[in-house]
């Protein structure tokens, strides 16, 4: 095997398993409109409901995979379709007719976010028993969605929610703290969207981006009860250390909520849910599947570890860079040419001021941990790569790490070390010419590691 064909294959496997997740394709194969009956099918039964005593349509929804989504329901409903509004990261657009599309901040919420979170509210509070909403959910939906919220006698501003979202962002949180923190700062998060659209009717389409498919933690869960209390966010703040640097609103939201002692920051009402019909697409493990099957089909024999990694990701890519020796030294299987695929979402947390993401990090922690082991070893690969296309805030999915490219990091002058303390992994790949730019892919289903040992 050449030594550019590894680099190649990384790449048809990770656009199999985006392929796979392609949030249009979904739709376009699980939803149907039979006469005025729409059919959701799902793995092992089918979801009908008769359209005749809707007489409004509307689509919402917010998150990266969004714009995709609405197109195919678009396509769907034809006619019966009256208007929607759906919030997507900037850059992650299509072309659509009837639904409107508003760009966002994303991961820091912008006025375009609180701006979508307003019409989104104001259409769904018009909704009554003749309304059927379908709301289009993916990752990113909690920052493309900002309502700040209140409490009691205290009320946030969008400036208390993006500073919130930063030190929770900056800690090395996960996903699904983060989530919880900011359910409780949101007037449309946590289930409160089930709320504004009620009685009227809602299915809610959803693609995953959160490690084991938590449907409360998926955007923050705009339409999915939340057991999430003041007490517990509170909790969460404290346990990351950012009782300090909280915003005095957001502070006194948290410790008047905690005080009260009762369920009233619970949005999980029987009645208000009777009317909701929340229905999982895709996920994580869908795309390992199909990177499964490419590896398979390119020679390799393929282990699948898990689709629920976490962790911190220069701590993860010591696993798999001690993975990938046995694997080459023969020690464990599979045997080469092999290939290991594993799934899910790290953090990151920052001490410095450089610029990359989870993956970049995690690929450069991987080339430190290469660097480091048995010499001779040169038929080693790896990519790890958001499924969004786009790793933090930058525009690489992520990157690529092997013997060629630390020779490459190397005739650079780059020491790794020194680019890891500050978190500046981008500048390293760009530098050593190794970034991986899919660029934006329209879907989100958390992250992919391949690794191959030819």
């Amino acid at each position: 095997m050449n030594n550019s064909q590894p680099f190649s294959d990384l790449k048809a496997i990770y656009h199999a398993a985006i392929k796979r997740v392609d949030p249009y394709a979904m739709v376009k194969s699980r939803v149907t409109l039979d006469n005025n009956t729409l059919k959701i099918r799902l793995d092992d039964q089918e979801k009908c409901l008769c359209l005749e005593k809707f007489k409004k349509i509307y689509v919402l929804g917010a998150g990266k995979a969004t714009a995709p989504m609405a197109r195919a329901m678009e396509e769907i409903l034809g006619p019966k379709l009256s208007g929607g509004l759906i919030s997507v990261k900037k850059g992650h657009t299509d072309t659509l007719n009837k639904i409107k599309i508003i760009e966002a901040g994303h991961p820091v919420p912008d006025e375009n976010s609180a701006s979508a979170a307003r019409q989104i509210i104001d259409i769904a509070a018009k909704g009554d028993e003749t309304t059927l909403f379908i709301n289009l959910i993916s990752g990113g939906g909690s920052a493309l969605l900002a309502c700040p919220g209140e409490y009691a006698d205290t009320a946030i501003t969008l400036a208390d929610k993006q500073k919130t979202t930063e030190s929770l962002l900056a800690c090395g949180a996960d996903i699904n703290d983060i989530n919880r923190v900011r359910k409780q700062l949101s007037g449309i998060k946590g289930g409160k969207l089930a709320r504004h659209m009620y009685p009227a009717t809602s299915v809610n389409l959803i693609l995953s981006d959160v490690v084991g498919d938590d449907l409360s933690a998926i955007a923050s869960g705009p339409t999915a009860p939340n057991f999430t209390t003041f007490t517990q966010a509170l909790g969460i703040i404290k346990k990351y250390g950012l009782s300090t640097g909280l915003p005095p609103r957001a502070a006194k939201m948290f410790e008047s909520g905690a005080m009260q002692k009762t369920d009233k920051d619970h949005i999980s009402d029987d009645i208000i849910f009777s009317k909701v019909h929340n229905i999982l697409l895709g996920n994580n493990l869908s795309a390992l599947n199909a990177a499964r099957q490419q590896a398979q089909s390119l020679g390799y024999n393929t282990l699948v570890l898990s689709s629920r990694i976490t962790g911190e990701a220069r701590e993860i890519a010591k696993v798999f860079s001690g993975m990938a020796q046995d694997i080459a030294l023969g020690n464990l299987p599979p045997q080469p040419p092999a290939c290991v695929l594993a799934g899910g979402e790290t953090t990151v947390t920052i001490t410095g001021n450089g610029k990359g993401g989870r993956n970049q990090e995690m690929a450069l922690s991987f080339l430190q941990a290469l660097e480091a082991g048995p010499t001779g070893i040169e038929n080693i690969f790896f990519l790890s790569g958001a499924t969004d296309g786009n790793d933090g805030p930058t525009d690489a999915a992520g990157a690529f790490a092997s013997q060629t490219v630390l020779e490459a990091g190397k005739k650079a002058g780059l020491d790794i070390n020194e680019y890891l303390s500050r978190h500046d992994s981008y500048t390293y790949f760009d530098r050593a010419g190794y970034l991986f730019k899919p660029g934006p892919t329209n879907t989100n289903v958390c992250d992919l590691q391949i690794l191959i040992v030819t």
